[in-house]
């Protein structure tokens, strides 16, 4: 393969290629993308614009959506209390949740037992 030629990511997209009028270029842009959701906290204080959020597992959509409402309504406030705020976020990470909402600036702390 040429330096200069593109990489498919499969044997199907490289076949679809051959096939592609001169005119489109592989992978050439990206455009950006929103998908609208709706976000039900846990436990809502409206007239103090506070979250709590309360998670056993701390999944990655559950970051993302975190983080989303977070910068997308900066007047609201989330704290974030886990049921094992040590665990890693996942199996191969060396972060916790704890130190995962410490990096990026979410107030956090251990749930009951």
């Amino acid at each position: 393969m040429k330096p200069d030629a593109p990489r498919y990511r499969s044997k199907f997209e490289a076949r679809c290629a051959a096939l592609v009028p001169a005119e489109f270029a592989h992978e050439a842009i990206k455009l950006p993308y929103q998908i609208a959701h709706t976000y039900l906290p846990d436990f809502v204080d409206v007239e103090g614009r506070r979250i709590i959020e309360a998670k056993g597992r701390f999944l990655a959509q559950d970051r993302r959506k975190v983080l989303a409402v977070r910068d997308q309504h900066p007047d609201w406030t989330i704290e974030m209390w886990f049921q094992n705020p040590r665990l890693k976020i996942s199996p191969g990470s060396s972060t916790t949740y704890a130190a995962w909402c410490d990096r990026n600036g979410i107030a956090w702390r251990q749930g009951p037992a």
